[in-house]
């Protein structure tokens, strides 16, 4: 997280050089598109003036959040951002995406060629599947899975609940692709009243490849989804791995009874965009959401550069803008007592050095735009996990090694937390049950497939508890996207543990940097390997053997591999 040093000098450029004209594309009557923008109000400017140059410029707000300055803005100007640049109450504007039909050139047909980032994350979430599953018989004694919970044993979470399993006054904020309020593992701590979606379904980008399909086939028909549903999964099993509660029925989260908030950030489709993301992270401030848990990069951008040449200008300022936009809104959640965990993602490599960046941009906000290789240095940041104020989270496997697809750094990483590796096997081959097990929709399972008409599982990566006549279904995922709530459910017991009564909001609070400095201090240490350069090895189904090398640098007490150390939730509660 070091690296956002950069900041304080990308601020300083972004008025004078955020601003650069949209490719605004012509229709077949000579008319403009209508081009959707991003723009970033000066600090301290009131809201009023700044929509007079919005305004003034061609443009219309379409969404704006006054807490940190930023609007979503659609004009059907092609120089709106020119002529936006020159105006003293406006700080920066970028294109955000081209409202309307795509056009049927060959530079988009090619675009359209470009990997999902969803397809991406997946592949490495997902992968062990396909094998015999775990073996596992009911617990009687604990949570009926807690056999199969191998990583809340790393932490000691089940330790930890004898004397202290959270409080209800503890919210605990879901940034993600929405919530299952109604999963039975998840309903008794969720608190629909204040879950909020702040993402609108969006069909397509710029080139017409999908990102969210038309608004006509989502399940509701609409473009916007309720605050208790999750047609992705992901952030279902996130909410469950921090609070599922103790109830008999399947598993036990890392603090099973403080309250989860849905506060949806991320598209069916599994994109993260920008103004999701500030409001997301505003809101929670303004509820006194006492953690939140982020395990995403923000798009279109793996690494948000100020100035790399390899970008245009116009996409060298759409980057800069989200720097500038995304630090204030989380300096905003840590100045109103949130503590923000960060999964510190699944490329596999060091984030401290020089690296190549194919993904990006994974969707197009103008015509044209496609996905290439760029060469990254240091100084570019990934959002949120490196802004300032982040809790950034590594993986770990069932033997505690470092998990091998997640990226790492001295300095980058905070601490260390069990999200899973199927790997992490003595033949080094492929085990699903090396995964990490949390909730997972009904529907998602009914409509993939993955339960027959019984409501038994088909697949050897989802599983079934019943309690009486009420049945949950769980699914194996890995990643650091696993890590990262695993270790905001201990910052939850932290904050239950020593936090102070909120007297202007009700429930606990707890000073950020307080939660942090214990979050680490009560961390199990661990060293770099020996010798720190470790390989590796993967023996594949298809009978291909694959080896990376990571080199891990630092010492016990503060590494690339584990930052200050495997979280321990026993240790956090002062045990």
């Amino acid at each position: 997280m070091n690296r956002l040093t950069v900041v304080a000098a990308t601020a300083a450029m972004v008025a004078a050089t955020l601003a650069v004209p949209a490719q605004a594309v012509p229709t077949a009557t000579g008319s403009v598109t209508q081009t959707e923008y991003v723009v970033l109000y000066k600090e301290g400017t009131s809201a009023a003036d700044a929509q007079k140059a919005i305004e003034a410029a061609g443009g219309t707000v379409v969404k704006v959040n006054t807490e940190v300055g930023v609007a979503t803005v659609s004009s059907t100007n092609a120089g709106f951002a020119t002529a936006l640049a020159g105006a003293a109450a406006i700080e920066g504007v970028a294109p955000n995406r081209v409202i309307g039909s795509a056009p049927d050139d060959a530079k988009a047909s090619a675009a359209r060629k470009a990997p999902s980032r969803a397809a991406r994350n997946r592949g490495v979430e997902r992968e062990g599947r396909g094998g015999k599953g775990p073996k596992w018989g009911r617990n009687v004694k604990d949570e009926p899975l807690a056999d199969l919970q191998w990583d809340m044993k790393q932490i000691h979470a089940d330790e930890a609940h004898r004397y202290e399993q959270g409080d209800k006054g503890v919210l605990v904020g879901i940034l993600d692709t929405g919530v299952d309020g109604s999963h039975p593992d998840i309903a008794p701590n969720f608190d629909r009243r204040l879950s909020r979606n702040f993402t609108v379904d969006v069909p397509a980008d710029a080139n017409g490849n999908e990102i969210d399909g038309p608004c006509e086939d989502d399940p509701d028909g609409s473009c916007t989804d309720p605050n208790d549903v999750d047609e992705d999964g992901h952030g279902t099993h996130v909410a469950s791995s921090i609070a599922a509660p103790i109830n008999k029925l399947g598993i036990s989260g890392v603090a099973p009874k403080v309250t989860i908030v849905n506060l949806r950030a991320g598209q069916d489709s599994g994109y993260f965009f920008l103004q999701p993301t500030v409001d997301a992270l505003t809101y929670a401030g303004d509820i006194g959401v006492d953690v939140v848990n982020m395990s995403y990069y923000i798009d279109p951008w793996l690494f948000n550069c100020a100035d790399n040449p390899a970008d245009s200008p116009e996409e060298q300022a759409q980057q800069r803008l989200y720097i500038a936009a995304t630090q204030r809104a989380i300096n905003y959640a840590h100045a109103h007592g949130v503590t923000l965990v960060a999964a510190a993602g699944n490329e596999a490599i060091d984030y401290t050095r020089t690296n190549v960046d194919s993904v990006s941009p994974d969707y197009a906000t103008f015509p044209g735009q496609a996905v290439r290789t760029r060469t990254i240095p240091a100084s570019c940041v990934s959002l949120p996990a490196e802004a300032e104020h982040v809790i950034s989270v590594s993986s770990t496997g069932i033997s505690k090694r470092k998990a091998y697809y997640s990226s790492y750094g001295n300095g980058y990483i905070d601490v260390a937390s069990p999200g899973g590796d199927v790997y992490d096997t003595p033949g080094n081959t492929r085990d699903v049950g090396k995964a990490t097990l949390s909730a997972y929709p009904k529907a998602l399972a009914l409509a993939n497939g993955e339960i027959d008409a019984n409501g038994d599982p088909t697949v050897d990566y989802v599983v079934k508890d019943c309690k009486g006549s009420t049945c949950a279904y769980y699914q194996y995922l890995q990643g650091t996207s696993m890590a990262s709530p695993r270790a905001a459910g201990v910052a939850a017991l932290i904050v239950s543990r020593y936090g102070q009564r909120d007297r202007f909001r009700g429930g606990l609070t707890m000073d950020p940097d307080r939660v942090e400095a214990i979050l680490k201090g009560t961390a199990t240490k661990a060293a770099c390997p020996n010798p720190p350069a470790y390989t590796y090895t993967r023996n594949l189904p298809s009978g291909t053997t694959v080896t990376t090398t990571h080199v891990c640098e630092g010492t016990a007490a503060g590494n690339g591999f584990y930052g200050k150390g495997i979280v321990d939730a026993l240790h956090a509660v002062g045990r």
